[in-house]
C-alpha cells in the first residue's frame, strides 16, 4: 500500500488513482539556459523512484517530465552568449538528459518540449478566453485570477496575503495584481509563433498546463516538483488547468525539499550552486545519486565537503560485500523491506538502512542457500533505489580511493575516546558513524578501539 503526502491536503494519503489501470504522474523539468545543478537532480532522482515503485504495482505507468525551452532566462542567457536561442537550448536539453542517464534515471515515457507543442498551448488559452477566464490587455493574455475562487487552494494562501512583485510580475494593464500572463507578445528579435492575439509567446504556467493535458489527459494522479515551485507556478497551473478543463488537475501533489550548501541556499551571489557537470568529473553519478537519498525527500538535504566522500565509501563497502558473494547465483525475491519504507512516503534514509541490514546479513551468512536468498533480496532493494548496479568488481577497480587514510582513522579513533571520558557520548557517536559510513568498523575492547575496513 503506497502512502505519500499530498501537498494539497497537508498530510499522507493512501494513494488510490484516479483509473488503477493506467497511472499518470507528471514533474515539472529544466528549463534549459544553463547546465543543471544538484538541486535540478533530486527531483529527478525522487520521482525515478516513484515511478519504478508505481511500475511494480500498477499494469500502465505513464510518467511525463518535460522541457522548458521557451523563457526569458533562454533569451536573455542567449544573448549574453551571443548564441543562437535553437543551439543553447539543444545543447542544455543534451546535457541534462546526459546527467539523468549518468544518475541512472530511467527515461519516462514523454518528454515533451515547449517548442512542439504551441499549438496545444495556443488551444487552451483560447479556451480560458472564450470562457472568460482570461482576459486580453496590452496585447496580453492573463488569467483572471477572480475568475476562479479557490485560487490559492495548493499553496493555502489568501488573495489578500499575495504580496505584488513577490515571484508575481506587476504591470498596469492587470485587472488584478496576481493575474498572470498566459501568453506575450514579442518582437523581431525574440521567439516567436502566430496566435489569435499576435505574434508572441507563451507565459511559464500555461506551458505544463497544456503539455499535461495533451500527453496525460485532463486529470492527472500525480503531479510533482520542488518545494519552490508550489507557488506560484503550481498553483497558477492548478487554476488555468481546472478552469480549461472542468476537473482537476492533480489528485496527488508531490513536493521535494531543497539542497543547501553548509546550510545556506545555493544562490549565483554566494557562489556555492553545484553543477552535476562538474561534481561528474570527480565523482560516479551511482555516488551522486546515493547522496541525494541520504534525506528524506520532505526535508533539506545539506550539501558539504563529506557528503560525497560519505557516499562513495558507503557504496565501496557496499561493492566489497558483493564482489566476496560474487559466485553466489541470486535467488528471485518478492517485497523486501526497502519496498516498505518506500512505498512509506518514499522514506529513502529507512530505505539505505534497511539495504545495509541486509548487506551485513550476506555478510554474516555461512550457507550458500542462505547467501542466495540475501544477495536477491539485496539486488531487488538496490534496484529501486539505483544503486549497486554497476557489476563490483568494475566498480571497486575505478574506485577513486577517497576512504579515511590510517592516520584520519586513528585520530577520529582518539577524538571519540576523549569524548567518551568526557562523557560526550552524542559527540562519540557521531564519529562513530562517520566511521561506519567510511566503511570502517570499531570494536571497544579493554583498553583500545581496534577497528577494521
Amino acid at each position: 500500500m503506497l502512502k505519500l503526502f499530498n501537498t494539497f491536503s497537508k498530510k499522507i494519503e493512501i494513494f488510490k488513482p484516479i483509473n488503477p489501470e493506467r497511472v499518470t504522474m507528471y514533474v515539472c523539468g529544466p528549463t534549459v539556459y544553463n547546465h543543471p545543478h544538484i538541486g535540478n537532480a533530486r527531483p529527478a532522482v525522487i520521482f525515478d523512484i516513484l515511478f519504478k515503485i508505481l511500475k511494480d504495482i500498477y499494469p500502465e505507468v505513464i510518467y511525463a517530465r518535460n522541457i522548458t525551452d521557451v523563457d526569458d532566462k533562454i533569451n536573455d542567457a542567449a544573448k549574453k552568449n551571443k548564441e543562437n536561442i535553437s543551439n543553447l537550448t539543444q545543447r542544455y536539453s543534451t546535457a541534462y538528459e546526459e546527467d539523468m542517464k549518468n544518475l541512472g534515471i530511467i527515461q519516462p515515457t514523454f518528454i515533451p518540449k515547449v517548442t512542439d507543442n504551441i499549438s496545444s498551448i495556443i488551444d487552451m488559452i483560447s479556451k480560458l478566453v472564450e470562457l472568460n477566464h482570461a482576459y486580453v490587455a496590452n496585447n496580453h493574455v492573463l488569467f483572471d485570477v477572480e475568475s476562479f475562487p479557490k485560487y490559492g487552494e495548493i499553496s493555502k494562501l489568501k488573495q489578500k496575503d499575495l504580496i505584488s512583485g513577490a515571484r508575481i510580475e506587476v504591470a498596469p494593464y492587470k485587472k488584478n495584481s496576481s493575474d498572470f500572463v498566459l501568453w506575450k507578445p514579442s518582437d523581431n528579435d525574440t521567439p516567436g509563433w502566430s496566435s489569435p492575439w499576435g505574434r508572441g509567446r507563451p507565459g511559464w504556467h500555461i506551458e505544463c498546463s497544456a503539455m499535461i493535458k495533451k500527453f496525460l489527459g485532463n486529470s492527472i494522479d500525480i503531479h510533482g516538483g520542488g518545494q519552490d515551485l508550489i507557488f506560484p507556478h503550481h498553483e497558477n497551473e492548478n487554476a488555468q488547468s481546472t478552469c480549461a478543463n472542468n476537473s482537476i488537475l492533480a489528485k496527488y501533489w508531490i513536493h521535494n525539499g531543497f539542497v543547501t550548501f553548509n546550510k545556506k541556499k545555493m544562490s549565483k551571489s554566494l557562489d556555492n550552486i553545484i553543477i552535476l557537470n562538474d561534481l561528474k568529473n570527480k565523482y560516479r553519478g551511482e555516488s551522486i545519486r546515493f547522496a541525494l537519498l541520504s534525506a528524506h525527500y520532505r526535508q533539506p538535504l545539506d550539501w558539504n565537503d563529506t557528503t560525497m566522500m560519505n557516499a562513495e565509501n558507503s557504496l565501496n563497502n557496499l561493492y566489497s560485500i558483493l564482489l566476496n558473494n560474487v559466485d553466489i547465483k541470486p535467488k528471485i525475491s518478492r517485497q523486501t523491506n526497502v519496498e516498505k519504507n518506500l512505498l512509506n512516503d518514499i522514506n529513502t534514509p529507512e530505505a539505505i538502512a534497511s539495504l545495509y541490514s541486509t548487506a551485513r546479513d550476506l555478510q554474516k551468512a555461512k550457507k550458500n542457500s542462505l547467501k542466495s536468498e540475501i544477495k536477491g533480496i539485496l539486488l531487488r532493494e538496490s534496484y529501486f533505489l539505483g544503486i549497486l548496479q554497476k557489476e563490483p568488481n568494475e566498480w571497486l577497480q575505478k574506485s577513486d580511493l577517497l576512504s579515511l587514510t590510517d592516520k584520519e582513522i586513528n585520530n577520529l579513533i582518539r577524538q571519540r575516546s576523549l569524548a567518551r571520558k568526557n562523557k560526550n557520548f552524542q559527540e562519540a557517536d557521531r564519529i562513530r558513524k562517520n566511521l561506519l559510513d567510511n566503511g570502517i568498523s570499531i570494536k571497544d575492547e579493554k583498553d583500545e578501539t581496534r577497528w577494521t575496513r
